[in-house]
């Protein structure tokens, strides 16, 4: 699945397209995979952009917590921007609402990581 990378001030904005379901869910972790070495106290915080994801199953939800739980071991952090009604409503019903910091959109996002996330 590519993620569509682009690093925005010391941050790094991913953004999947389409459903992260069954049949998507190893694809989105593995194309994630690299960016979580980066998600450190010290390196690039992620936004995880999903305005162009139009599902997500319990299996690609585990696939976001396992790099979340990842990413903050390593000190790194993990924000979502942009869920769809769909996407949120899943996220609402999982309460996985009440694990990520979502955001509105992309902008909010990079803004509550803070001034040295800001886009140059």
């Amino acid at each position: 699945m590519d993620l569509h990378p682009a690093r925005t001030g010391s941050a790094v904005v991913l953004a999947p397209v389409g459903r992260i379901d069954h049949t998507h869910a190893d694809a989105f972790k593995q194309s994630l995979d690299p960016w979580l070495g980066e998600c450190t106290r010290d390196g690039a915080a992620i936004v995880i952009d999903f305005s162009g994801v139009t599902y997500i199953s319990s299996i690609g939800l585990r696939a976001l917590m396992v790099a979340a739980k990842q990413a903050k071991a390593q000190g790194g952090r993990i924000v979502l921007a942009a869920l769809t009604p769909l996407v949120l409503e899943v996220f609402r019903i999982s309460r996985f609402d009440l694990v990520f910091e979502i955001f509105a959109d992309r902008a909010a996002a990079l803004d509550a990581l803070g001034p040295q996330r800001v886009p140059v």
